[in-house]
Formats: C-alpha cells, structure tokens, sequence
C-alpha cells in the first residue's frame, strides 16, 4: 500500500475541521454543509481538509462519530437471544435518540450519494454487522441456532422490521416490541433437538 507523502495531521487542526463540520451540520443539516463552509468556519483552506479527507461526506461522517461518541459495543451475556436484543436496542436507541437523526438524514442523503452512502456503510453499519455475525456465530457455537443459518441473511432478517419502523411507518421501536421481534425471528432460527 502506498503511503501518502506530506506532514502528518495536526491534532489542533483536525479537531477545528471536526468541531466546524459538527456545528454546521447541526445548524444546516448533511445537505447544505458545504466543504468551503467546514473551511471558512475553522479557519483552514480547502486544500487541507482535502488533503485529509476524500469528499465532504468523510469529513462530515468523522466528525459526526466523534461527536455522537458511536461506541462499539459487543454484548456477549452467554445467550444469543439476549446478545441480539441490546445490539438492536442499542442501535435503535442511537437511531431514535437526537444524533439518530443525522444518521437517518445521512441513509436519506446515501440513496441519490454513493460517497456518504459508502462513509455511513462503512464507519456505522459494517463494523455492527460484523458485531451481529459474531454473536450469531457463538450461537450456532453453542448450539442455540440452527449449524446451516446463514450469518448475513439472518442479520437482513434481524434488523430489518427496525429500518422499516423508522424510515418507512415512524411507528414507535420499544424495547418490547424488540424483544417481541427478536423472539418470533430466533424461534425460526433455533436448533432443533439432536
């Protein structure tokens, strides 16, 4: 892999860029946030959040994670069922919550924006697939979900009545109605007797 030549980014500068594109995109929302603007309010030239940063969206995205504090974190209680239901009650409670609604501006924006789509998928909701196919793995490990369960199909299945909820009916996601879907679908996916 080649290495990009030039000085190494300053930790003061960076955080100005980061602060600048947060505060705007929570005053003008993704879409108005303009590159010229991250750089007139943190007092930096464009040529060096590009040099840092691909496009609008990646900067955008960085300073969005860093502000909202987007922590990873791996349930592992010793029950597949009960790992499933913090991972998605934690996510919908980021969802519902009041940085959820720049990520929900974001998936909006991603349909018509291959960059932001591509930033979103690949700082948010890649590393939490991963998080969900590790939990269904020690499931099937431990014998609680059916050896043939097919890892990426079941996380579609698992997460999808969440995104259909918040971007398509605004019904309410509580923890009972989590708890509620997360049971119908492992009943499904359980191991049958040996």
């Amino acid at each position: 892999m080649e290495k990009k030549i030039g000085r190494p980014r300053s930790l003061t500068t960076q955080k100005a860029i980061l602060a600048a594109a947060y505060q705007l995109l929570t005053e003008q929302g993704f879409k108005s946030v303009t590159v010229d603007g991250i750089s007139e309010k943190a007092g930096v030239s464009k040529a060096t959040i590009y040099k840092w940063w691909p496009n609008k969206a990646a900067v955008v995205m960085e300073a969005f994670f860093e502000a909202s504090e987007a922590v990873l974190t791996v349930p592992d209680t010793g029950s597949v069922r009960q790992d499933l239901f913090l991972q998605v009650k934690q996510l919908a409670a980021f969802l519902t919550g009041g940085d959820g609604q720049y990520m929900r501006e974001f998936i909006a924006e991603g349909q018509s924006d291959a960059k932001l789509a591509e930033e979103y998928r690949s700082r948010y909701f890649n590393p939490r697939r991963l998080i969900s196919k590790r939990i269904l793995e020690q499931g099937i490990a431990r014998g609680e979900l059916r050896p043939d369960l097919d890892p990426e199909l079941t996380i579609d299945l698992l997460f999808a009545p969440l995104f259909y909820r918040l971007l398509i009916t605004g019904e309410p996601v509580d923890s009972r109605y989590i708890e509620t879907w997360i049971g119908y679908s492992l009943e499904g996916l359980a191991a049958g007797p040996e």
